[in-house]
């Protein structure tokens, strides 16, 4: 095998149709400190073309390495010529100063007399699997027979496990130098965790083009919140599991809390279906997942999988962190804080009147905990057999929408989906919103149509991003048994929705 020669931690991903374009984009990359970058010459009219571009790219830049890759179409490439016309543009790209060629395992299999064709450059050997993870130990030993500098297997993650599947090569192969990932949005976390855990490097999207595959992220993202360049003694993951959760900021607001107490540590978005959740803790168990958030839809069917949690989020049903501890996995809800902190600042719960909008884990949180502070609780729902047994488990009222015509309270929390990203100019409700102090515990985005409407109709509003901080906090603190850096996360939650809303 030839010798490893190491990689930068982050490859960028280049596929652009023109070659003008490829040189522009690679060199911005280049210019803002990216030093790895993948020349996809199948995405060119003619591969030829960038073997140009990259010469020229490497006048420019001498110091970076070039990933050259001609997958052909039989591959989920652009290429359409033979396996004998793919290794000769290799050679004329590494000719060109390439310093390393990625050739599919398929193309590799056919003999070694077109490998040697490839010099001294360092060879990734890949395999792809578009369809989902199958077994990898055959396809290991596969690729193990042909020499290389390092080994690619990239599959589809159809489900939580599957991430574990693949980056179980890592302990399994721990001495071959592996790229380890899997596509789809289900798969990010191989992104970030395939070099966390030993993998040689991991692909990013350009910040200035799309990416090249499904789930890839931008190297910006990488460096800047999940700093997987640096150096991890060890490293103990976190995470929020959702769906969707590709809107949540509580990967940007937990990493830079972690980093601002300097704990080896990260967090991750997971997305887990409403049935994949025993699925879920397969992968759970078997990474060093130390706990996680839980959010929609999972706060109320996550309890039947827990060991231990607390009287009142019994009482509630519902949980919203999970934390492993003496190898059990336990549960607690501290939406409490993040519905009665922010209130109480405004008025005297024991005196209040509050309608809780929603049936949910969120509206469950914030019956049980107001109800405890000796407000008066009524509920309101769209679905009156789930608004009725929430009132009676709270001790509260059932109020339908159509009765709160004449009614009003002091306080409303809004507890349901309505308004949340991307469906952001939906709301609960449609004419005047009966109550003086408006919450909403939808935090993306930060106004919601609920709170422009309440702010035109002289209410007081708190916005959900109060509610987030409050609730983020307390389970920083679970995680990690330090104090929580709040004005750390809650500056780190307002970048986050302001570039949220900026993308969007």
């Amino acid at each position: 095998m030839p010798a490893r020669a190491p990689f930068p931690r982050i490859c960028i991903a280049l596929g652009l149709p023109d070659a003008e374009r490829l040189l522009e984009h690679a060199s911005r990359e280049a210019a803002q400190g990216e030093r790895f970058i993948e020349f996809r010459l199948d995405y060119l009219p003619s591969p030829q073309q960038g073997v140009g571009v990259i010469q020229e790219f490497l006048r420019l830049y001498p110091d970076a390495t070039v990933l050259a890759t001609c997958r052909r179409h039989q591959n989920h490439g652009r290429f359409n010529g033979s396996i004998e016309e793919e290794f000769r543009i290799l050679a004329a790209a590494i000719a060109a100063g390439a310093r390393a060629v990625d050739i599919e395992l398929e193309s590799a299999e056919n003999g070694p007399a077109r490998m040697d064709l490839l010099g001294e450059a360092q060879v990734v050997v890949s395999y792809h699997n578009f369809e989902g993870t199958p077994a990898l130990d055959p396809i290991m030993r596969r690729m193990l027979k042909v020499p290389a500098a390092a080994y690619k297997v990239v599959t589809t993650a159809r489900k939580p496990s599957d991430n574990l599947k693949i980056l179980s090569l890592l302990k399994t192969h721990g001495k071959v130098p592996l790229v380890v990932l899997a596509m789809s949005e289900t798969g990010f976390s191989t992104r970030v965790l395939c070099t966390v855990l030993g993998g040689a490097y991991t692909y990013a999207s350009p910040t200035t083009a799309e990416g090249t595959a499904a789930g890839q992220v931008s190297s910006r993202t990488l460096h800047n919140l999940y700093h997987i360049d640096k150096a991890w003694k060890s490293c103990k993951i976190y995470g929020v599991i959702a769906d969707p959760v590709r809107h949540s900021i509580s990967p940007a607001v937990h990493n830079r809390a972690l980093q601002a107490r300097r704990i080896e540590a990260i967090y991750l978005p997971f997305l887990v279906g409403a049935l994949q959740l025993k699925d879920f803790f397969s992968l759970a168990e078997n990474l060093p997942l130390q706990g996680f958030s839980v959010t929609i839809p999972h706060k109320q069917r996550i309890i039947r999988y827990l060991d231990t949690l607390d009287p009142l989020s019994r009482r509630i049903g519902a949980v919203n962190t999970v934390w492993r501890k003496a190898r059990k996995w336990r549960g607690t809800n501290t939406d409490i804080d993040g519905v009665r902190i922010p209130l109480e600042q405004k008025l005297r719960l024991s005196k209040a009147t509050v309608l809780v909008a929603g049936n949910g884990g969120a509206a469950r949180a914030a019956a049980f905990a107001l109800g405890d502070a000796g407000a008066k609780i009524s509920i309101t729902g769209r679905n009156p057999d789930r608004v009725r047994a929430l009132a009676k488990a709270c001790g509260g009222e059932a109020v339908m929408p159509d009765q709160l015509v004449n009614s009003h309270f002091d306080v409303l929390v809004h507890a349901t989906p309505l308004g949340m990203w991307p469906h952001v100019d939906e709301c609960f409700f449609d004419g005047q919103i009966p109550a003086q102090i408006v919450f909403d515990l939808v935090y993306n985005p930060a106004e919601t149509a609920l709170l422009k409407r309440a702010s035109e109709q002289g209410c007081e509003v708190i916005q959900g991003v109060e509610m987030f901080i409050e609730q983020a906090a307390r389970q920083f603190e679970i995680f990690t048994g330090e104090s929580a850096p709040r004005l750390v996360m809650e500056r780190a939650a307002k970048e986050a929705l302001s570039e949220h809303n900026h993308r969007g």
